[in-house]
């Protein structure tokens, strides 16, 4: 995979903390990742996007409280998933 050297502006004490998390492995390899996971994710929510206007089109409007509903479940979902990966 060819590779890109960059400039990038952070906040200093998210770099700090990194840093200290990462300890002697590689900061750029840890960042690269963490890009990475977020392209996914984003790609991940647009395809979601484009498949719910999909079934909007088809079946109308999803009802407010399907959608809250929705919301939780996913946001319960991403709680569990950073605990695991933190324990």
């Amino acid at each position: 995979m060819a590779k890109e050297k960059v400039t990038l502006t952070l906040d200093s004490d998210n770099l700090a903390a990194l840093r200290a998390l990462v300890g002697k492995r590689s900061l750029s390899a840890t960042i690269d990742r963490a890009i990475s996971m977020h392209v996914a994710r984003v790609k991940h929510l647009a395809a979601l996007d484009e498949w719910l206007g999909e079934l909007e089109q088809e079946h109308g409007p999803v009802p407010p409280e399907t959608l809250a509903w929705a919301s939780q479940v996913v946001g319960d979902c991403a709680k569990r998933s950073r605990r695991r990966k933190a324990g």
